[in-house]
C-alpha cells in the first residue's frame, strides 16, 4: 500500500474513533440532563451569556464529532471541537491533577491534529 493509502486510512481510524466518542460525550450533556451543570460551569469560567456557551460547546461535541467521524466539514468541526477542548483541559480543569483533564488533553491533541491534516481519502469532504 502507498504512503497516502495508509495515512487516509489511519485518519479513518482516528476520524471514527475520536468523532464517534466526542460525539457519544455531547450527545449525553444535550440529552441527558447535564446542561444545567453545563452552564453552572461555564458561568463559573466566567463566559458572558454561560447558556449560550454551554450549548455551543456542547453541540461542538455532538454535531463536531459526528462531522468528523463521517468526515465532513472535517477541518472546521474539528477546530470548534479543539476550542471546546481548550477551553476544557486549560481553564475547566487547570487546577485538577493530570487524571482529571488528561481525556481533554487528548481529545484536544487529536482534533488539534485532524484541523491540520483534513479528513484524509476516506471521507465525505473528498467524495
Amino acid at each position: 500500500m502507498s504512503r497516502d493509502t495508509l495515512l487516509s486510512i489511519g485518519l479513518l481510524f482516528l476520524r471514527v474513533a475520536a468523532g464517534g466518542l466526542m460525539a457519544y460525550h455531547g450527545y449525553q450533556k444535550v440529552f441527558g440532563g447535564f446542561m444545567a451543570k453545563m452552564t453552572e460551569g461555564v458561568a463559573a469560567l466566567g463566559f458572558p451569556l454561560p447558556v449560550v456557551f454551554a450549548w455551543a460547546a456542547a453541540l461542538s461535541e455532538l454535531l463536531g464529532g459526528v462531522l468528523v467521524a463521517v468526515g465532513l466539514k472535517t477541518r472546521f468541526a474539528a477546530i470548534f471541537v479543539f476550542i471546546t477542548m481548550s477551553v476544557a483541559a486549560f481553564m475547566q480543569h487547570r487546577a485538577d491533577p493530570l487524571q482529571a483533564k488528561e481525556l481533554a488533553i487528548v481529545f484536544w491533541a487529536i482534533f488539534g491534529a485532524i484541523a491540520l491534516t483534513g479528513a484524509g481519502r476516506y471521507s465525505l469532504d473528498r467524495a
